[in-house]
């Protein structure tokens, strides 16, 4: 062979050795990549936000700045016109209903209970009966006594028919005066037994009397506290029953001693106070009475004072010992000007040089709002249940007030009314109130929402 051609292993070893790639091409790779997907996720953030804003900025118009700020939105607000009223003053108290005369039925002597003539719950009248005791131990011995009685009126008797004779004898010296004068205290002596055979006679016949149970008063009998064949006594503490008054029924309640200047000159003069009471929830007018009476001293733990007012209760609508509550009118303000409680700020408006006190924003003839400073009075509610608060200074019969929408106002805004004592009114010139606008600012057509001024 031709050395020419021959080639050794040496030679071709290193064409066929197998060799390990190199790594830096694929970490360039990689790199690359990573670059390329932060790039990416940069650009759909930039993207994101850019779509942001610009709906925010079609959505959300510009506010006006400076002065036309105030002048430029127009707000909408319900408005009541001041009008003049009879206000009632009334204090509010928390009583219980209290009868005149709750009386424990008990048995005046011992023995054994044979009849209970009532039901439980029935009403009876004073004297009706109500129980019977056994009567036959009191009348034999009443008997017995009447037996004593007869005895020893016959020795009187006798001693007086021979105290007669002794005093004629005496006249004709036949006895001696001693004997005459012995037998006229024998006379005394037997009087005064007599008297007290008939004491015990009286007495018997009394404790018959109490065999016979009777109501003492007129009322409502309640649960029977002992059953016939129980043998009772004076001594017993529970008694046979419970007789309660309802009709008339009284009652009592607290009241500051601050209202007292006012209650007790009319009550003085021979004046009446009304009083209405009212069940636990104060929703159900129970009856209506009149202030029969108030406590000679205050309680100085309380600052309060008892009253009591009596009502006839002819429904039987009161119960003894009800827990109720009471309305006590004091005066009538005759045609005070009032307004409704809701129209009522609290606080420190701007415009009233900060003094913390109530206000109110009246309205303008030019639709603007104006703050006004007021002094309140008494608070009622009505027979339509709407809450009117007296003015005593501040308003006058003809003025309009706001009650909607007043956490939203200043000093001279201007505004538009929407709502006259919470009826809807038409806005001026049929035009959509508020360049239509809702409650909220939001227009209707273009789905845009304005922030609360």
């Amino acid at each position: 062979m031709d050395e020419r051609t021959r080639t050794t292993d040496q030679e071709l070893a290193p064409q066929f050795r197998r060799t390990s790639p190199k790594p830096e091409p694929e970490v360039k790779s990689r790199k690359s990549s990573r670059t390329r997907i932060g790039v990416g996720l940069i650009v759909v953030a930039l993207l994101a936000l850019g779509i942001y804003q610009i709906t925010r900025s079609v959505l959300t118009p510009q506010a006006p700045s400076g002065r036309a700020a105030g002048q430029g939105l127009v707000q909408s607000v319900g408005a009541s016109a001041v009008s003049l009223h009879d206000v009632p003053v009334i204090v509010n108290a928390l009583g219980t209903v209290t009868p005149l005369a709750t009386v424990t039925v008990q048995t005046q002597i011992s023995g054994y209970l044979t009849e209970v003539a009532f039901t439980e719950g029935q009403v009876v009248q004073k004297g009706d009966f109500l129980a019977q005791i056994d009567p036959r131990p009191y009348e034999v011995l009443k008997n017995q006594y009447e037996g004593q009685l007869a005895h020893d009126q016959g020795l009187l008797a006798q001693a007086q028919n021979n105290l007669k004779r002794f005093q004629t004898l005496l006249k004709e010296n036949s006895i001696a005066a001693q004997q005459a004068e012995d037998q006229a205290y024998l006379v005394q002596q037997y009087e005064g037994t007599v008297k007290q055979d008939q004491g015990l006679v009286a007495a018997q016949a009394l404790n018959l009397t109490y065999t016979h149970i009777v109501s003492p008063i007129s009322g409502r009998v309640g649960l029977r506290l002992v059953d016939p064949g129980n043998y009772v006594q004076p001594s017993n503490t529970t008694g046979i029953a419970v007789v309660t008054q309802l009709q008339p029924i009284t009652v009592v309640f607290s009241i500051p001693e601050d209202d007292l200047p006012d209650v007790m000159p009319q009550l003085n003069g021979g004046g009446t106070l009304q009083v209405t009471v009212f069940d636990r929830s104060n929703r159900k007018q129970l009856a209506v009475g009149k202030v029969v009476a108030v406590d000679n001293q205050i309680d100085t733990t309380t600052g309060t004072v008892k009253v009591r007012a009596q009502f006839d209760n002819a429904d039987n609508a009161l119960f003894a010992n009800q827990f109720v509550n009471v309305q006590l009118l004091v005066k009538t303000l005759q045609n005070a000007v009032t307004v409704p409680t809701a129209a009522i700020q609290r606080g420190a408006p701007g415009a009233a040089g900060g003094a913390l006190g109530s206000y109110v924003y009246v309205l303008n003839a030019d639709s603007t709002v104006a703050v006004r400073q007021i002094t309140t009075g008494p608070t009622y509610m009505t027979p339509d249940n709407v809450s009117l608060t007296a003015v005593e200074s501040g308003l006058q019969s003809g003025d309009r007030v706001v009650t909607d929408g007043a956490d939203r106002l200043r000093d001279g805004l201007k505004v538009n009314v929407t709502t006259v004592d919470g009826k809807q009114v038409a806005p001026a010139g049929g035009a959509p109130n508020n360049g239509g606008q809702g409650r909220n600012g939001g227009q209707r057509g273009g789905g845009q929402r304005r922030g609360t001024q």
